[in-house]
């Protein structure tokens, strides 16, 4: 019985794959093609339609890496065609088993219209249905030479990431470009016997609908004419109607198709490409919406949306109208699919406002849920963030990956770290690129954990990246699983209706408290050390930006705040925060630009900053603090001295502010630094030998050797750039070989040490480390030469400390993670990630770690033989990986990190501010006082900006970062006629109490407050 279920499954796929699929289009001819090489970067259609076009031979090669080939295609509808579904079938020799990131094309009418794109599985043209015969068919074919990265399976580097090292040889042979007639009736066939087929081989040995499917489709196929297979097609799908017709089990899971495209920003092409991608799936999907009436297409990331609107006008009326007609979803809320670990919490913040304001203005539509199908993890502050903007859903696909831990649920609530609990959903069809075939189904079903109280998931279906989206082969399937026996059930609805019958089906879902951290990619926090340096810089430079144009639009006469500036610098930064850019996880092109575009923003928030500054007035040299935390620091002054200063939170002072008592000095003593406060000795070899808290009675910091730099060799089982495997640890080379150690600074003021190294392959690492005046705080302000290849540097601080968890700074907050690794759940969570400090801490003393541009580190904890416990904390400085971009972090890095002895977690947070925040010195009148300030402990001012509706309130958005409860007051420098708390969106929530220029402020732990300041007039 075995043997004769193979012969029949065999003589199934023969005939199928050779005979009824070489027959879906019946009559075929050929275009008269002609071809103009657009010459550097893409050009606007108008230039392309002016241009001088080539007679084109099909089976040439076309197309150089990164290139524009711009194809006319005429030809005539045969007359005898006339009554028949007449397409373009267009080949432009797409390779390999992946139908994203390769060739593509964007067919247009002569007047510039798009109509459709052309993509490995999707390569047809709608012409006519029926024909009238005689047609002229005239197209202008944008095709994109984009190289297939991929084609090696990320095994060797490759220079095709870089349009600079990619070479001009053409990658591409067009195969095909007819007018053809499709054969409905066997094209229909090929569908049948796919799902079928599929569904046969997901049941198991024993199931009897296996044996019934297997039977009815040899019975079937006996009525295939291999000579006439349209003229047969016909009867045997009549033979194969009952097969389709059985209905589901009553008790079958339900999965809630949402048609969808994952889109990467930029990953293994640029931005530029990106933007063409967008129009080109764009255009496919709102063709695929007019054939199919019950077709819903869910797209997130309102950055592509506005490429579409500015750059192809056309595509951009057809999204509206499918948005209108209910086929078109917006989702997600966000500007794009941002990393779900590394932007900061005002970052994330404006993501949301950006995101769904694009919606709600151009769509009146207000997105309910977050969508993030495919970022390497998720903050524990999400769920808070999420609420705060409006979501009442969240959902992601890719924790699926994890290494390690299978996650344990599907539908669940998630809980932040401030107790906020939002809905969230991980499809068990372990994709975001689905296409309904029966082994995904299956699976579906299989992985479902919530069966016994959920019965449905959700399925987001579509070819990604490329790939041009859902097609109608995909609904076709659809609508044969809608209700089919042996198969769950298929509805295809918006994800809100999923949502909310999940939700009704289990209010009482299983609860996840903490972050959602993948168990793979953990590199991400890491490469591309440049660009994560941009991110954070950006970050904190457009917040002193907003708070001294806010001071003075409020105090400067004639000062106009820069809205549509920041706007614009903003969406920028949110941009590059996209999963793929900020990672580190993007081809050389992607990062080259990353940089060029972060140093274009600083330039642009300096002079907007220096702009708002210089409006208050000239009065002498004062200092401008733009952290949350009063400021008593030692400065460096335009001609290069020293001075001490006082600086009030968010405020500013004279230079040189006097406090009634000068701090101890520093005193430089060999290799040692002292000042009064802490004493810092250096080894010969440049590491920290010791470091005492003078304030603790002398305690030694330090367990071992301190600032240790240990290079490891990292070569990760795949995916270079986005993964380090656990196995880096066992190889590595400690660099203690320090080729100088010498004193470079001694003023009572400021002592430095300097310590030169070099090694590997010409790398060499100088670092400075500092001990100022009146600060415990150690800095270790570090240039490096790097020039390694599958290398990973850390700088390890163990200290005697015996700490049951690490705290980590993160969005608006900070989460605890254990040092042991009791469960393969922490054992997991070898590489870590955190924002601008980690913290490590007993009964009564504490230490943090603080850094000014890395994100990644780990943390371990071992028993020495004395009996004491060791606790340590490796930065992680810079990598090496060589896929995608073979020459990933080569060159220079300047960054600053410090550690903080005897640090209570409040110190970590102020320390963590200062350092990402240096004081700015300039001639300035200033103000009196800040334009907010705050008092209670534990109440932090996050940003201060104007109201973006041009109202002139003032919005302030603070957090409790303690992890405690908070109260305080929220005090104005200028007269407050009212106050509102107010969602993310700046929209009014409740009217909060006023006490004169006072406003109260509670707050839970970890809780997010906008208050909306409204001016007197």
């Amino acid at each position: 019985m075995h043997d004769e279920r193979r012969r029949i499954e065999e003589r199934v796929q023969r005939l199928h794959d050779q005979r009824i699929k070489a027959a879906i289009y019946a009559a075929a001819v050929p275009f008269e093609i002609e071809a103009w090489q657009a010459p550097g970067e893409p050009v606007p259609f108008e230039e392309a339609a002016a241009a001088s076009y080539a007679p084109f031979e099909m089976g040439t090669p076309w197309g150089p890496p990164w290139g524009t080939t711009w194809f006319r295609m005429r030809g005539r509808v045969p007359a005898e065609w006339a009554g028949r579904r007449v397409e373009a079938v267009i080949d432009l020799g797409f390779v390999g088993d992946w139908p994203g990131n390769q060739a593509e094309a964007l067919v247009h009418l002569t007047d510039g219209t798009p109509l459709k794109a052309v993509n490995p599985l999707n390569q047809y043209v709608a012409i006519a249905n029926p024909a009238v015969g005689g047609e002229e068919i005239d197209y202008l074919v944008e095709a994109a030479s984009n190289p297939d990265i991929l084609a090696n399976d990320f095994s060797a580097p490759t220079p095709l990431g870089d349009i600079r090292t990619a070479g001009d040889k053409p990658l591409y042979t067009f195969r095909r470009a007819d007018l053809a007639v499709l054969d409905e009736e066997v094209w229909h066939l090929d569908l049948d016997i796919q799902v079928l087929r599929e569904l046969m081989l997901e049941l198991g040995e024993h199931d009897p609908r296996r044996h019934e499917i297997t039977h009815a489709l040899d019975r079937a196929l006996d009525l295939l004419d291999l000579d006439d297979i349209a003229g047969s097609a016909a009867d045997v799908r009549a033979a194969l109607k009952p097969a389709l017709s059985k209905p589901a089990n009553a008790s079958a899971h339900i999965v809630s198709g949402v048609g969808h495209a994952h889109i990467d920003s930029a990953w293994l092409w640029p931005i530029r490409e990106t933007k063409r991608k967008t129009s080109r799936t764009f255009s496919n999907v709102t063709s695929l919406a007019d054939e199919y009436e019950d077709f819903i297409f869910a797209c997130s990331q309102a950055q592509q949306y506005e490429w579409v609107r500015d750059n192809y006008p056309k595509v951009w009326a057809r999204i509206q109208e499918s948005v209108k007609k209910g086929q078109w979803a917006p989702v997600g809320g966000m500007w794009v699919e941002a990393d779900g670990n590394l932007p900061g919490g005002e970052a994330v913040a404006r993501q949301f406002v950006h995101g769904k304001r694009f919606f709600i203005e151009h769509f009146g539509v207000e997105t309910k849920g977050v969508w993030l199908p495919d970022s390497f993890g998720y903050t524990a502050s999400y769920p808070q963030l999420a609420k705060l903007a409006g979501n009442e859903w969240f959902l992601t696909q890719k924790i699926s990956w994890n290494q390690t831990n299978k996650f344990p649920h599907h539908t669940f609530w998630w809980e932040g770290i401030d107790g906020t609990r939002i809905f969230t959903h991980f499809p068990p069809v372990d994709t975001y690129n689905a296409r309904f075939s029966g082994e995904e189904m299956a699976r579906a079903t299989r992985n479902y954990q919530e069966k016994g109280v959920g019965t449905r998931s959700l399925a987001p279906f579509g070819w990604g990246d490329g790939g041009g989206g859902p097609t109608r082969e995909i609904m076709e399937r659809a609508r044969r699983l809608a209700d089919l026996e042996g198969s769950p059930k298929v509805v295809v609805e918006h994800p809100d209706e999923f949502f909310a019958k999940a939700r009704e089906e289990y209010p009482d879902a299983p609860v996840w408290v903490g972050e959602l951290y993948l168990e793979l990619h953990r590199a991400t926090y890491t490469s591309q050390a440049r660009t994560k340096q941009g991110n954070r810089r950006s970050e904190h430079k457009l917040r002193e930006a907003e708070l001294w144009a806010t001071t003075a639009a409020l105090h400067a006469p004639g000062y106009a705040y820069p809205h549509d500036k920041l706007d614009r610098l903003w969406k920028t930064v949110l941009l590059h925060q996209f999963h793929d850019i900020l990672p580190g996880s993007s081809i050389a092109w992607v990062h080259r630009e990353a940089e060029a575009e972060y140093a274009r923003v600083a330039e642009e928030v300096e002079a907007l900053t220096a702009e708002a500054v210089a409006a208050l007035g000239t009065g002498g040299a004062r200092v401008f603090n733009t952290s949350p935390a009063e400021r008593r620091e030692v400065v460096r002054t335009a001609d290069g001295s020293l001075a001490h200063t006082v600086v009030p939170a968010n405020g500013s002072a004279p230079l040189g502010t006097g406090t009634g008592e000068a701090p101890s000095p520093v005193t430089v003593e060999g290799r040692v630094l002292d000042n009064g406060l802490v004493r810092v000795e250096i080894a010969e070899d440049g590491t920290l030998s010791s470091v005492r808290d003078l304030r603790a009675g002398g305690r030694e910091v330090l367990a071992d050797q301190g600032n240790l730099l240990r290079l490891h060799t990292d070569l990760p089982n795949y995916w270079d750039a986005w993964d380090v495997d656990k196995h880096y640890k066992n190889r590595y080379t400690d660099l203690l070989d320090a080729e100088s150690v010498t004193v470079v600074e001694d003023d009572p003021l400021l002592g430095s040490i300097r310590v030169e190294r070099s090694f590997g392959n010409g790398s060499r690492i100088t670092q400075t480390i500092s001990l100022r005046a009146g600060s415990p705080r150690i800095d270790f302000e570090t240039d490096i030469d790097w020039h390694e290849a599958e290398k990973f540097l850390k700088a390890g601080f163990p200290v005697d400390i015996r700490a049951a968890h690490s705290s980590a700074e993160i969005a608006f907050g900070h989460i605890q993670r254990p040092t042991h690794t009791n469960t393969t759940w922490e054992s997991a969570r070898f590489e870590v990630s955190g924002h601008r400090w980690v913290h490590l801490g007993e009964p009564g003393y504490g230490v943090a770690v603080i850094n000014d541009s890395t994100y990644g580190h780990d943390v371990s904890r071992t028993v020495r033989e004395d009996g004491g416990t060791t606790t340590t904390v490796r930065l992680s400085l810079v990598r090496a990986p060589r896929i995608p971009d073979p020459a990933a972090d080569q060159g220079r890095h300047h960054f600053t990190y410090a550690l903080l002895p005897g640090a209570t977690i409040a110190d970590a947070v102020a320390e963590g501010y200062a350092l990402n925040l240096p004081l700015r010195v300039a001639d300035s009148a200033g103000t009196a006082e800040p334009v907010v300030s705050v008092d209670g402990e534990g109440v932090t001012i996050e940003a201060v900006k104007l109201a973006d509706d041009a109202s002139g309130d003032v919005v302030v958005r603070l957090y409790e970062s303690r992890g405690g409860r908070a109260q305080g007051i929220l005090r104005t420098s200028f007269p407050l006629a009212g106050a509102e708390i107010a969602d993310l969106l700046e929209r009014p929530l409740s009217t909060a109490d006023t006490d004169g220029n006072g406003v109260p402020v509670t707050l839970r732990p970890f809780e997010i407050q906008t208050l909306r300041l409204a001016v007197r007039k």
